[in-house]
């Protein structure tokens, strides 16, 4: 690393991977881990941590470190941003040379573009039969991703990431846009970053892996967080490896936290105790107090919504995850739901496996959804369930949690009759009425009339009865039916007189 003043130095980049979910994501994280890490030190905590470093050997023959996040997806990657930290300082966006850009490459360009960082397109699937490099620059360009060579300034990479082609320009040109940044750190300072993921591990308690973002974690340190305090008693790198000390752009997991850290907070350290634990209430001295007009005006604001939200369905869910990473981006998932009438309630939420505890509060006050996502179920939770006849769904693939949630939602969505309507005729003449039977002749202006049809009897705008179609004739034919701007005769039974200038609308009863 090249000094840059009398603390500072240049530090490593961290990068996070996005894009569509069948674009090659994943496995271009998993090429650039099994070629830049040993394999025997694969069994470390890379195979569940959300962040490792690599190590690559640039084109002047020098070597460089590059964190990269290991995030579900630009959905949590979203959700930490909503907390204000900033994470990442380069984003790859992967799109396939196959397919383009989809739905998911817009999103995640635009949590990218609300980041504010710099970005460089991967473009992937070289190596496939169907790709066209050309079509998928132009296909970015009709998407306002405008590429060098092609009117624009985002820089592009064409890889293969199953194959590895184009792998190591591609981090090349992370670290050109590094240098362009000029990142930097300070080693004289206490390490300060943010949680990317917290566990709890019913053996060591309650972990997080944080990512420092300047200065130097220590041994015998504090770090704190909004409201979270934890010991510095251990360190271990990405690899699972114990440390003493750890600086910037290094993903490290602490263990020790008296609470579960939310992600995306960010972090500071301190040399003491009572410091960690003055920087705590200070940040919660700064926050509203309770009956100031701000917080008045949100109370007021609430009570006008449970007003308004009282005949809404709701769907409470109780919501279990392996890590807080995929538990926030399960959140972020269900709240692009549009609801409807129905209220989608997350009552509960948390980590680790599903427990008796969360089987027995699915149980209380009426039916809850349990949902977990790569959990697994307590025997003890399973009996219970089975005995109380609750089904716990457990998924590993976010959307699939969601497509489950909107057919849920459509089976509970409050079904409504309404009149639909199948055609309209105007009577031009009455030809004999004899009681209730009438027979007229007409024309129809839109839609078909059908013998056996309920139809509305409609005078200068106003309903003023009902009445059924018994016959149909058209040019003096029985017929079952009578389309839009053909005449035809009919008999009606019908208690109201009809009279010429009326009109006839047919229609159903459809459940909606």
């Amino acid at each position: 690393m090249k000094k840059t003043s009398q603390n500072l130095i240049e530090r490593p980049p961290v990068i996070v991977i996005m894009g569509h979910i069948d674009h090659g994501k994943s496995t271009l994280l998993d090429y650039i881990r099994k070629s830049n890490i040993v394999e025997k030190e694969t069994g470390g905590i890379t195979q569940h941590v959300s962040a490792y470093e690599v190590k690559h050997l640039s084109k002047d023959g020098e070597e460089h470190l590059i964190t990269f996040l290991d995030t579900p997806g630009h959905e949590a990657f979203c959700s930490i941003r909503t907390r204000g930290a900033k994470v990442a300082d380069i984003a790859i966006l992967v799109v396939s040379a196959e397919d383009g850009v989809k739905p998911q490459t817009i999103e995640a360009l635009k949590c990218i573009k609300e980041e504010e960082i710099p970005y460089i397109v991967a473009i992937n699937k070289i190596d496939k039969p169907g790709a066209d490099i050309e079509k998928t620059k132009q296909n970015l360009a009709e998407n306002e991703i405008y590429l060098e060579g092609t009117g624009g300034d985002i820089p592009f990479v064409p890889i293969s990431a199953k194959k590895g082609d184009g792998i190591n320009e591609l981090m090349d040109m992370m670290l050109l846009v590094a240098e362009v940044e000029e990142l930097k750190g300070d080693l004289s300072k206490n390490a300060e970053g943010s949680v990317i993921e917290s566990n709890l591990d019913p053996q060591k308690g309650i972990s997080s892996t944080v990512i420092i973002k300047n200065g130097v974690l220590r041994k015998g340190m504090f770090v704190a967080t909004d409201d979270c305090l934890s010991p510095i008693r251990s360190l271990e790198n990405f690899l699972g490896e114990k440390v003493d000390e750890a600086h910037f752009s290094s993903p490290i997991r602490i263990v020790g936290w008296i609470s579960l850290p939310k992600v995306g907070q960010e972090f500071r350290s301190f040399e003491s105790k009572k410091e960690a634990e003055a920087h705590i209430s200070s940040l919660k001295n700064s926050r509203i107090k309770p009956n100031s007009p701000i917080q008045k005006t949100a109370e007021s604001a609430d009570d006008t919504n449970e007003s308004l939200e009282e005949n809404i369905v709701t769907i409470p869910l109780i919501l279990k995850a392996d890590v807080s990473g995929s538990l926030e981006a399960l959140k972020h998932e269900i709240e692009k739901i549009k609801e409807g009438p129905v209220k989608i309630q997350i009552i509960s939420s948390g980590i680790g496996a599903v427990s008796e505890g969360d089987v027995k509060l699915a149980n209380s006050n009426g039916e809850k959804f349990l949902l977990g996502f790569n959990v697994k179920i307590d025997p003890q939770a399973t009996s219970l369930a089975e005995r109380l006849g609750i089904e716990i769904r457990v998924f590993n693939i976010i959307y699939k949690v969601t497509e489950w949630l909107e057919e849920t939602i459509l089976a509970r969505t409050p079904k409504v009759e309404v009149e639909e309507s199948n055609g309209l005729a105007k009577i031009l003449k009455i030809f004999s009425t004899n009681k209730d039977k009438q027979v007229v002749g007409g024309k129809v202006e839109k839609g078909l009339l059908a013998v056996g049809s309920t139809v509305k009897i409609i005078r200068r705008e106003a309903n003023i009865g009902s009445g059924k179609i018994r016959g149909l004739q058209q040019q003096k034919n029985k017929a079952s039916e009578v389309r839009e701007g053909i005449e035809f005769g009919a008999m009606i039974e019908s208690k109201t007189t009809l009279a010429s200038g009326d009109r006839v609308e047919s229609f159903k009863i459809v459940t909606k």
